[in-house]
């Protein structure tokens, strides 16, 4: 019985992680868009925005695709993107 609870936990967590990995694409493909970068570019800002804002980059790419939908960043964040972004011009 142990050893199915044990599945069970490792399927969630598996679970979430190709969710999460699914978001990172997805925020990628609006980064590339919106910033006129390639992909591998996409996935630097958002490690750059992540790591400067001491915030989790499945959230960063959270926040990002909401931002695609109209949301507004929080200021921090917003200001990281801009700059990840300049430098990749």
């Amino acid at each position: 019985m142990q050893e199915v609870e044990q599945l069970r936990a490792e399927n969630e967590q598996l679970q979430r992680a190709v969710a999460s990995h699914a978001v990172v694409d997805q925020a990628i493909g609006v980064l590339v868009t919106m910033g006129r970068i390639g992909p591998e570019d996409g996935f630097t800002v958002l490690r750059e925005v992540s790591q400067h804002t001491n915030i989790k980059l499945s959230s960063i790419a959270e926040q990002i695709l909401k931002h695609a939908q109209g949301a507004a960043l929080p200021e921090t964040v917003l200001a990281e993107l801009h700059a990840a972004l300049a430098g990749r011009r």
